[in-house]
């Protein structure tokens, strides 16, 4: 697949309501619910706003939300220079573009969401340009006014950041890029809060090392952080033989990358373009894009020993098809978006409970009411879920949306 046709995954903050209180937060599944605990059958949609092109256009990302019912966000393009915007919605729906981004040295093409600290700052990461044209890691203040905190150069600083970053409590912001890095195959990087990059861990494509060296590379997604460990995937890699269709790694403190499932392209799945949730028994829980049953892709659940099960196998048909986020956890069941399938292939919002049982709650049409979202959902306390999707609307730019039982 060429560069632009590659799809962020779900935004690190998956199911949280507020924004991150400048700790690296990790989703995990909560106490089980069974499936009966929960509505099924279709949700009711109401479309929060609807993107035109000059406020933004092609949400790639998901969204973030804070006390006072703000939404933040993110779009690959549009706005003043057709470069992207980060927005706000507030609880009415009003939108605030609170950057525009030009192409130059600010930054441009934004498949990464954005996370937050109790100071109203945002940051996130620009995909291209910056001032060596590769992508860039900015902070934006209250105002929207933007810092360029580090600026990536390729060769071994990494090149193109696609990823939603995750911050610690000392300002350290993690993250990784889709190319470059010793290796050629993405990184693993920190920018601490002096704007300096250190190189956590460096993936290298299996045609340019030890030909059964079995390393993951092309990261589309960021890491979660989780007992001193980073988790993601990649998406190529994973095997030490043969083709490779992408794997789930963890690289511990010291840099040390352990691939602890590679896909084989078959019913185990294909291609992940999401990350991964974590729960407190150490199992994690994710997507392919592809593979599984009938190639549309999968919802897995790994073992802290690398053992596979396959929670869903989606069909292609009114269940949806391509799950190109990954999933949250609300009340123990798994909810997730695909970008294709469901009743006029435009994708949907979909649930998993503890069974493995799948249950459509949304099919999008693709027109007033949105379509094809490659990011995922989050949840408030009340249960309702909120995300975007890439095409529909009256400019057919995009929306974001809310999902009410």
């Amino acid at each position: 697949m060429n560069h632009l046709s590659r799809l962020s995954g779900v935004s690190w903050l998956a199911g949280l309501a507020i924004l991150a209180a400048g700790v690296v937060l990790v989703p995990t599944r909560t106490a089980s619910l069974t499936g009966a605990e929960r509505t099924a059958g279709t949700w009711n949609e109401v479309v929060l706003h609807s993107f035109t092109g000059a406020d933004g256009q092609e949400p790639y990302a998901g969204v973030i939300r804070d006390s006072a019912g703000n939404i933040y966000g993110t779009t690959w393009s549009g706005g003043a220079s057709s470069c992207g915007v980060v927005y706000r919605l507030d609880a009415n729906g009003q939108e605030t573009v609170l950057h525009s981004f030009t192409g130059g040295d600010d930054g441009c093409n934004l498949w990464a969401g954005v996370i937050g600290d109790l100071a109203g700052n945002l940051y996130g990461a620009a995909d291209h340009d910056g001032a060596s044209g590769v992508g860039l890691v900015y902070k934006l203040d209250s105002s929207g006014n933007e810092t360029v905190l580090y600026t990536f150069v390729s060769g071994n600083t990494g090149c193109f950041p696609q990823g939603t970053l995750v911050r610690n409590s000392a300002g350290n912001l993690y993250g990784t890029t889709y190319y470059c890095g010793a290796g050629g195959g993405g990184v693993v990087y920190k920018v601490d809060s002096s704007g300096n990059e250190t190189i956590v861990h460096a993936f290298t494509p299996q045609n340019v090392c030890d030909p059964q060296c079995g390393d993951g590379f092309n990261p589309n997604v960021g890491v979660i952080y989780s007992a001193g460990n980073f988790y993601g995937t990649t998406y190529y890699g994973g095997l030490k033989t043969g083709p490779t269709y992408g794997s789930v790694y963890v690289v511990d403190g010291s840099g040390r990358e352990t691939v602890l499932y590679g896909f084989t392209g078959g019913d185990d799945g294909a291609f992940p373009l999401a990350g991964v949730i974590r729960d407190s028994a150490g199992n994690l829980f994710g997507t392919t894009s592809g593979g599984g049953a009938r190639g549309c892709g999968i919802v897995f659940k790994l073992t802290p020993g690398g053992q596979e099960t396959v929670l869903h196998s989606f069909m292609g048909g009114a269940d949806g098809c391509n799950p190109y986020a990954g999933v949250i956890d609300a009340a123990g069941n798994l909810y997730g978006t695909t970008y294709n399938g469901g009743a006029s292939d435009a994708g949907v919002v979909y649930e998993v409970d503890n069974s493995g049982n799948d249950t459509v709650l949304y099919s999008f049409t693709g027109g007033a009411d949105g379509g094809n979202p490659r990011a995922g959902v989050i949840a408030d306390t009340a249960g309702n879920l909120y995300g975007t999707t890439t095409r529909g609307g009256p400019a057919d730019d995009g929306v974001v949306f809310k999902l009410t039982p």
